[in-house]
């Protein structure tokens, strides 16, 4: 058994037996015929096998498969005949010429298969008319030419029919599958195309045949070798490189024009031959078929004039239907040649730009468009001219300015199309977008501008920064940061719009003081941005940055009918070498956090160390969570002891942190822990591990009091009041035992809801205590509307006692008017005995201080309490 290596091995074999048979036909010519049989049959085999092989191969695609298969089939079919006709030569019409006509249909299918055409019913009817119009035209010219002749020579009209039948149905079968491969658009085209050459290959060598056996002779040798070299070709054409998909529409146009041609030939061969002179018996088969034709064409052609008249009339109703559409959406439709002369145009003109139509008609277009936007139009006018010429399809998108009959100038979007009368003009449908391009505007608009104050928002000013670095070849580029002071209280005291009117007020300040280069840009919130060009002068961005403070604090904003004095925070810095926009923005943000941390109304200017100290805020807040977790924190107590007998009465709850083995001192984190929160879950933990300690030496018979110090954020905190409660619930510790400190700043700042919260606390019966005070403004109106039970003096009036006479005047007015108020009245940071001594004069009853007492662990009040009662 033998096993191919190569697929195509079958096939090179079979092309080479092929070639051995013609080389030894052409040797010798008086075996022309049994060589011709044999190498047609072998060549057919050769086909079959390729094919087949083929089908295989290409299973994936159908019609190449199955039109490989069938085309197969037929080369076996018509190589059978083949091999069989010179064994019934003495036949007139044998089965040797049936199999050929049938390996010819089989075939033509496989053909037809490849070309992959589904057609509507219709188109086919046409295509087996046309069939028959080129096969009888064909038919008629070979009459004239040759076949009146072999049919006078054989005087036998019933042998001349049957011999010639099969090739005349061949020749009809070709003409029925040319057009359609030569139309197709299909990958497999060329295989179709190649057994539509095969198909000619039999049909010519059928006649040749058909036309030999009735004169007696012999065919030629090239009508013989032509169905061999047919077949190869088709076996070699599966092997060869893939084509891409044919587009059909020349193929179209030519074998449209085939049927009419073939019959304009036939006739002009008929009028010479009948000019010739030569009277001659006509015959009723060759009468038949050219009446045939004659009477077909004229139905051909009646039905082509009635397809056309109801195109025409399509054409009309869609190009009316069209104007009507565009008309009723509001656009303007006219025609108009490519020299811009307008031919026709719709009423819609009137409505959109105010011109009646025959005022326009037969102007220019060019009378109406911006003179910036003419020669843009004339260039695309010319290119559709071209392509007029060139019969290519083609529409063109015109966007212009087109002056309205009030002067205005108004944006339009045109679609310009070739007319389809045929004449060169061009149907354009125009529509005013000023409505649209307005809406783009203002959509451009807000996309980078502030709705509240009309300046540029912080994308545009972040892409504008982006832009300047980019391009700045020398000199200095600022960033100017401005915050301002105190507005998060007009919104809560006057609300959102009326916050949102002073924001507008103070931008209309900003915009006064900058540069007209200047790129001024609402940041978000009450924060403005600044981009300055300065051009070498550092100085100019610190000057305008004093501008800005300037103009925001000059005068109060009038909102709601009120006065609000505002001061702003500024924050200025330079671009270095390759720096980032971002960078830049951010060093500014830094800049201007600096300035509000120091009291605001005023400019700093970015160093480097502003940005290490807010990272190192941002590093110790993430210890602060960590340390929380992991229990690093600690609690002394301090003790408040009676001045007049020394005895402890309380102690204040004062938070350590040791991180590792390193203190931290207070002032040091717990600013960061108020500005992220964190100071709310701390607090609760000092509250809870106090109270438990405190309510433990209670237990032991030592009456003692718990001091603690409120945060504005735990104040605010949700369920603070309940916080409170549960703790001293969990402890035992009575709620008199408990005093919470406040200063007078957070009795300040939404006081509304800081005397909401401490009134539910002194429901519960915890005391309450106003600490630091003489440092606040509002203090006496506060000591009015809140029960407070104790004041605490700012250690900064008792170091100045003894030493500065007003600090100790302001110290005994303290401690008198606590008296006068039947207030506990506690002096803070007594540190050197001379202090002791005039407050035990002035009567002040207790008293806290490193003099005192120094804040100590736990296990040092234990100690405490166990060896004496006083310190």
């Amino acid at each position: 058994m033998i096993r191919w290596r190569d697929p195509r091995a079958p096939l090179t074999a079979a092309v080479a037996a092929g070639a051995v048979v013609l080389a030894a036909a052409f040797l010798r010519d008086e075996q022309v015929l049994p060589a011709g049989a044999i190498a047609g049959a072998l060549a057919a085999l050769a086909a079959a096998a390729s094919l087949l092989i083929s089908s295989i191969r290409s299973a994936g695609h159908r019609p190449t498969a199955m039109g490989a298969r069938w085309m197969g089939g037929g080369a076996v079919i018509w190589g059978a005949g083949v091999a069989l006709r010179p064994f019934a030569e003495s036949f007139v019409a044998s089965f040797a010429d049936m199999f050929m006509l049938l390996g010819t249909i089989i075939t033509a299918g496989g053909a037809l298969i490849a070309a992959d055409r589904r057609l509507p019913a219709g188109i086919v009817l046409r295509h087996i008319t046309d069939a028959y119009l080129c096969a009888a035209s064909l038919f008629l010219i070979g009459w004239v030419v040759q076949l009146r002749h072999v049919y006078a020579a054989a005087a036998d009209p019933p042998t001349f029919t049957l011999v010639m039948l099969p090739p005349m149905v061949a020749l009809l079968v070709l003409c029925a599958v040319i057009p359609s491969v030569l139309t197709s658009r299909s990958s497999s085209w060329l295989l179709g195309l190649a057994g539509a050459c095969v198909l000619a290959a039999m049909t010519v060598a059928g006649l040749a045949t058909a036309v030999a056996r009735l004169d007696g002779g012999v065919p030629p040798t090239w009508t013989v070798m032509l169905a061999p070299v047919a077949f190869l070709l088709l076996a070699a054409v599966p092997w060869g490189p893939r084509t891409k998909e044919a587009s059909g529409r020349v193929a179209k146009n030519l074998v449209g024009m085939i049927p009419l041609a073939l019959v304009a030939v036939a006739a002009c061969t008929l009028l010479a031959h009948l000019a010739g002179g030569r009277a001659e018996q006509p015959v009723t088969g060759v009468v038949v078929v050219a009446v045939s034709v004659v009477l077909l064409l004229l139905v051909r052609l009646f039905a082509v004039s009635a397809a056309n008249v109801r195109l025409r009339g399509r054409v009309r109703l869609g190009e009316r239907q069209l104007r009507e559409l565009a008309e009723s959406t509001g656009d303007v439709v006219f025609l108009c040649d490519f020299e811009g002369v307008v031919h026709e145009i719709g009423p819609g003109v009137d409505v959109t730009y105010g011109y009646r139509p025959e005022q326009v008609v037969g102007r220019s277009i060019f009378d109406y468009i911006h003179p910036e936007d003419v020669p843009g139009i004339q260039v695309a006018l010319r290119a559709m001219h071209l392509e007029e010429e060139s019969a290519s399809p083609g529409a063109c998108l015109i966007a212009c300015r087109v002056r309205g009959a009030d002067g205005t100038w108004r944006p339009t979007e045109s679609v310009a199309t070739r007319h389809v009368g045929g004449d060169e003009l061009m149907l354009v449908t125009t529509r005013d977008i000023s409505d649209e391009e307005a809406l783009r505007n203002q959509v451009a608009h807000l996309t980078f501008h502030d709705g509240v104050t009309g300046l540029p928002n912080r994308a545009y000013f972040e892409e504008r920064t982006r832009e300047v670095l980019s391009g700045r070849t020398s000199g200095n580029v600022a960033v100017i940061f401005l915050d301002l002071d105190g507005f998060t209280s007009v919104n809560d005291s006057v609300g959102h719009a009326s916050g949102d009117y002073l924001l507008g007020q103070a931008a209309r300040r900003l915009r006064g003081a900058v540069r007209a280069d200047d790129t001024l840009a609402r940041w978000g919130g009450d924060e403005f941005a600044v981009l300055v060009e300065t051009g070498g002068e550092a100085q100019v961005a610190v000057d305008l940055a004093e501008r800005l403070v300037r103009a925001v604090s000059q005068e109060p904003f009038r909102v709601a009918d009120r006065d609000v004095a505002l001061t702003a925070s500024v924050g200025v810095a330079f671009t270095e070498d390759d720096m980032p926009a971002g960078d830049l923005i951010r060093n500014a943000d830094v800049a201007m956090a600096r300035s509000k941390e120091l009291g605001g109304r005023r400019v700093e200017v970015f160093a480097a160390q502003m940005h290490a100290d807010v990272v190192r805020r941002l590093e110790l807040a993430a210890d602060l969570q960590r340390a929380l977790i992991e229990q690093q924190f600690a609690i002394e107590y301090q003790p408040v002891v009676d001045l007049a007998t020394s005895r402890v009465t309380a102690v204040e709850a004062l938070v350590r942190w040791w991180r590792g083995s390193v203190f931290v001192p207070p002032e040091q984190f717990l600013g960061p822990a108020e500005d992220t929160g964190l100071i709310v879950p701390l607090s609760e933990w000092i509250l809870r591990e106090s109270c438990r300690e405190v309510a433990a030496w209670r237990a032991s018979s030592w009456d003692i009091g718990l001091s603690l110090n409120l945060s504005a954020r735990q104040i605010t905190a949700p369920r603070f009041v309940e916080t409170v409660e549960e703790a001293l619930a969990e402890s035992g510790l009575p709620a008199s035992a408990l005093t919470l400190e406040v200063i007078e700043e957070m009795l300040v700042e939404d006081a509304e809801e800081t005397i909401k919260r401490l009134s539910e606390l002194r429901a519960l019966g915890v005391r309450l205590a106003i600490d630091d005070f003489g440092t606040g403004y509002a203090s006496l109106a506060f000591l009015r509307q809140l029960p407070v039970d104790m004041i605490k003096i700012d250690p900064s009036f008792v170091a100045g006692l003894g030493r500065d006479d007003t600090l100790t005047l302001l110290t005994r007015t303290i401690v008198r008017l606590g008296h006068d108020l039947g207030l506990i009245v506690v002096a803070e940071g007594i540190e050197r005995p001379e202090q002791l001594e005039l407050l035990r004069e002035m009567g002040c009853t207790r008293g806290q201080g490193f003099l005192v007492a120094r804040p100590m662990a736990a296990r040092g009040v234990d100690s405490l309490m166990r060896t004496s009662l006083t310190v």
